[in-house]
């Protein structure tokens, strides 16, 4: 490696640059981020700054340190970041751009959509079309029905997410087309590291074709044909009725942004949980003894052809099922929380640490490098699903180097940037988990270990590196 001292003003921290103009680490980082930044950090501290692809990215290493980053959102910036890459990556124009004065703002109002009352509602909604969506598959397996488990999972969720958000298709075959969509929306979904890396859509064979397709689907003559939306989707919808200079291939494509944010993270999300707890019996054991025993002290009968319902307290005490979920989110998110410096700018730690940092350059956290820390979590690469259960309730104390830490599970990002749909996302996993391990008898097939594609790296969740089969029949 060669460091360069060039141009470093004091209080800059060291700079890894590599010896390739322009791309500087970024092939390395890409093969494996993970292994690289904690190389780095055994050289060079909690602190260093790298260079890939022509940007400048400085790494804050240690978890006590976040705080300081997620404090100072004014100087250290993302909306506008994550403005610009969607608005390339979904085709619609940027919100940033003076012509829309207050649409960023309006739009992120909505999101109280997602919470308190609003959330139960639309948590009742998903919960009834999952409801339906395993008793149509009920219907079908009779006996052991064997299928690949990501397709499976990709397949329930989509088509629930779909409904609950912008509605049931009235069509005869409303599951064909709604599987037509989801095809598609899988194709784009493959391309979406290289566009969020940058690359123009040109270069990636159909993508540009089937981002199009896609939003066509979302056209307002489309959409106002699905029966029995969300508020939150209507109230986008309204929104973007008052910009007269949107225009409505602009609008279709932010409703696919919307459903892309919905389901791209908690599809392969509820696919780890699933194959987790599959894998281990004791975690199945556990987790099904816990729906079964809610099931009975609610007097509620298992079986596709009886309503289940679960209010909000009831899922949160689930206890094994959220812990279990919490662990493979643990073991499997990778998502980097990128800040941009809005000026020149001094950055305080704690310690009495400075940073200096130039207006335009990127700070990011890895909280990947804190899911796999020893000292946080003991044997990190293992699954323990009541890692985050002690003495029956929930635990939320975790230590390194004897210090009680704020943050150890970061999952949904952080402060400005977290996401606004986590908890529909949580309860959408675990009711489909719920689900699954009432209504079926559920096995592995195939005992073969599924790993983590790290294509995804920085990205939120990985994907599996293979599909696995399983196989399901109704529990006696």
């Amino acid at each position: 490696y060669f460091f360069s001292a060039f141009n470093r003003k004091t209080g800059e921290p060291p700079l890894i640059n590599g010896w390739i103009p322009y791309l500087g680490k970024a092939l390395i980082f890409r093969k494996d981020a993970f292994k690289f930044l904690l190389d780095q950090q055994k050289k060079l501290g909690d602190v260093f700054t790298v260079h890939i692809a022509g940007r400048y990215i400085t790494f804050i290493m240690d978890p006590f340190q976040y705080v300081y980053v997620i404090r100072n959102s004014k100087q250290l910036e993302f909306h506008e970041f994550a403005d610009k890459m969607a608005s390339k990556t979904f085709d619609y124009p940027a919100l940033s751009n003076g012509k829309f004065p207050d649409l960023k703002e309006n739009l992120h109002r909505i999101y109280q959509y997602l919470q308190g009352k609003p959330l139960d509602i639309i948590s009742d909604h998903m919960m009834k079309n999952l409801q339906d969506i395993f008793e149509w598959k009920c219907s079908q397996a009779t006996d052991w029905e064997t299928e690949k488990m990501y397709k499976f999972c990709c397949s329930v969720m989509f088509e629930a997410s779909f409904v609950t958000l912008y509605g049931r298709v009235p069509a005869a075959d409303g599951h064909k087309v709604i599987s037509e969509i989801r095809d598609k929306f899988i194709k784009f979904d493959a391309s979406f590291p290289y566009l969020a890396a940058n690359i123009p859509i040109e270069l990636l064979g159909a993508t540009k074709k089937v981002r199009k397709e896609l939003i066509h689907h979302f056209l307002l003559q489309n959409m106002t044909k699905w029966l029995g939306g969300s508020k939150v989707v209507q109230a986008r919808q309204d929104i973007f009725e008052k910009y007269e200079l949107l225009g409505d291939y602009d609008k279709a494509a932010h409703h696919f942004a919307f459903l892309w944010a919905s389901v791209g993270n908690t599809i392969p999300a509820t696919f780890w949980a699933m194959y987790y707890i599959l894998r281990h019996p004791e975690a199945l054991a556990a987790v099904r003894d816990e729906i079964d025993h809610l099931l009975q002290s609610t007097g509620q009968k298992r079986g596709p052809t009886y309503n289940i319902h679960l209010t909000r307290e009831q899922l949160d005490n689930l206890v094994y099922l959220e812990s279990a979920l919490n662990e493979s989110l643990r073991m499997c998110s990778s998502s980097m929380n990128i800040r941009i410096s809005q000026e020149d700018f001094v950055l305080k730690l704690e310690g009495n640490q400075e940073v200096v940092l130039r207006k335009g350059d990127w700070i990011a956290l890895y909280p990947q490098i804190l899911h796999m820390d020893p000292e946080v979590y003991e044997d990190p690469k293992e699954y323990k699903f009541d890692r985050y259960i002690e003495n029956g309730k929930k635990k939320t104390t975790f230590y390194k180097a004897g210090r009680k830490l704020k943050y150890f599970l970061m999952p949904f990002g952080s402060g400005i940037s977290m996401c606004p749909g986590r908890f529909l996302a949580m309860n959408e996993m675990k009711m489909f988990l719920f689900l699954l391990l009432a209504h079926f008898d559920v096995e592995l097939v195939e005992n073969k270990a599924v790993r983590l594609d790290n294509s995804r790296m920085g990205l939120g969740i990985l994907l599996p590196d293979v599909d696995i089969d399983f196989r399901y029949k109704l529990r006696s």
